[in-house]
């Protein structure tokens, strides 16, 4: 109630701000760049708080008549003419050198600031701001390939974006079938791993008493959930995905239960792209899970391998011969996985490369190349286990041969974990998966990449 009693009073301030600019609200006609910069220009340099809320909110109201070709204008005179003050700027720099103090380091910090920084705070000030500027933010990573004098302006989005969605203004809140309708749909909606086809399929993965479901509000965006993880509660480590997703499956008793596994964790605030929610979201989850369900021993993923096979197939590391490239070839036939000894001899050539394409394989500039990995070994994780056949999903097939891995979450080790990952670049993994490139698996290694 207090944040719909706010909104409503800036919806007021901004509409008497219209009336004593003496403008009326925008027509759906197409804008010109041009003439949304010069508002831009004039919210920079008003005072007033309820002309500047009215102005904040026409140029929010202004760009979404922008087509590409003026978005991309737009964005490019806010990276080029929106910089710091350059006069303001070297005469800090002159002050700082002539007399360097904490006073003269703060003015040079203040100087140096974009104008476009304190753009986005007025903007932010509209009705609605902050969801709208995540909206547009979207709109400037879809314009970046190609553009890279928009990075600087991204830049600065990201920088006040960061602060806005802080830990600390984040609220968990637990998603169940008593959840209102319009969250339910967007959990839907923004399902980003394994696909939930209907309400009944919504049901069946956050109603029974062994599943559960967690999401990140901000109280802006209070309807919206910002990152959510959905828990599937077991005896043991599970290796598949169906039987957790299974329509016929009887619920595991909850005084049974001693795994917790995180099978899906979706973002779905494109505007919010490489601000990180995920360890937080995971760490506090696990923290409730504990309190809630004291006999909880495990806390591992259940996580898809997206880049496996496209790594197979084009990296240049990755030798293969033609008896392994016709091998690879039947993946492409239905229901291959049916066939016993297909699925052996798929099996002895892509789970030895699983295995070093987890702890060996890397990205020109030194990164893990699965974005999946990146971030639960980030986090402190342990790969703990690699699952054949863990994915039937067409989509499972596709991005990695069926392949699966269990991260897992022991408290007393991810920040040891973390600290060698970011640190080292070392993968933490069990005995289990190093013995991969042992044996067999390391002959098979040895003989495809020298």
């Amino acid at each position: 109630m207090a944040n719909a009693f706010f909104s409503d009073l800036l919806s007021t301030i901004s509409e008497r701000g219209r009336v004593l600019l003496g403008r009326a609200s925008p027509n759906n006609d197409k804008q010109d760049a041009s003439e949304l910069l010069e508002l831009c220009e004039a919210l920079l340099s008003g005072r007033g708080e309820a002309s500047g809320t009215a102005m904040a909110r026409e140029v929010l109201d202004r760009y979404h008549h922008l087509d590409a070709a003026g978005r991309l204008s737009f964005f490019q005179t806010l990276a080029r003419d929106f910089g710091p003050d350059h006069a303001r700027l070297a005469q800090a720099i002159d002050t700082w050198r002539a007399n360097a103090n904490g006073d003269d380091a703060s003015d040079l910090h203040f100087a140096s600031e974009p104008r476009r920084q304190e753009l986005i705070r007025r903007l932010n000030r509209a009705p609605g701001g902050t969801g709208e500027l995540v909206s547009i933010r979207s709109d400037l990573l879809s314009l970046m390939k190609g553009n890279k004098d928009l990075a600087a302006l991204d830049r600065d989005v990201v920088h006040l974006l960061s602060s806005w969605f802080n830990r600390g203004f984040l609220v968990l809140r637990r998603i169940d079938w008593s959840s209102p309708a319009n969250i339910l749909e967007k959990i839907i909606r923004y399902e980003a791993v394994h696909e939930i086809r209907d309400w009944d399929d919504l049901r069946r993965r956050i109603d029974p008493i062994d599943r559960r479901c967690y999401a990140f509000f901000h109280p802006a965006l209070a309807d919206e959930p910002l990152i959510f993880v959905e828990v599937a509660l077991t005896e043991a480590i599970p290796g598949a995905i169906a039987p957790l997703l299974a329509e016929e499956r009887e619920p595991v008793p909850v005084e049974k239960a001693r795994t917790a596994v995180f099978y899906s964790i979706s973002n779905t605030q494109r505007g919010l792209g490489g601000i990180s929610f995920g360890s937080f979201l995971i760490k506090q989850v696990v923290e409730e899970l504990r309190r809630e369900l004291p006999k909880l021993d495990n806390f591992v993923t259940l996580s898809p391998v997206p880049g496996f096979m496209q790594w197979v197939k084009q990296a240049d590391d990755v030798p293969l011969t033609d008896e392994d490239r016709q091998l690879l070839e039947s993946l492409g036939k239905p229901d291959w996985f049916e066939n016993a000894e297909l699925t052996a001899q798929l099996r002895a050539l892509l789970e030895p490369l699983a295995a070093y394409y987890f702890l060996k394989a890397r990205t020109p500039k030194g990164r893990q190349i699965d974005s999946v990995a990146r971030f639960h070994l980030g986090n402190g994780a342990r790969l703990e286990r690699i699952n054949w056949l863990g994915d039937l999903s067409p989509k499972g097939l596709r991005e990695s041969a069926g392949v699966m891995v269990n991260y897992l979450y022991r408290l007393d080790d991810i920040e040891k974990n973390h600290e060698a990952y970011a640190n080292n670049g070392e993968v933490i993994a069990s005995s289990a998966v190093k013995k991969l490139l042992k044996g067999e698996g390391r002959r098979l290694l040895d003989m495809r990449l020298g």
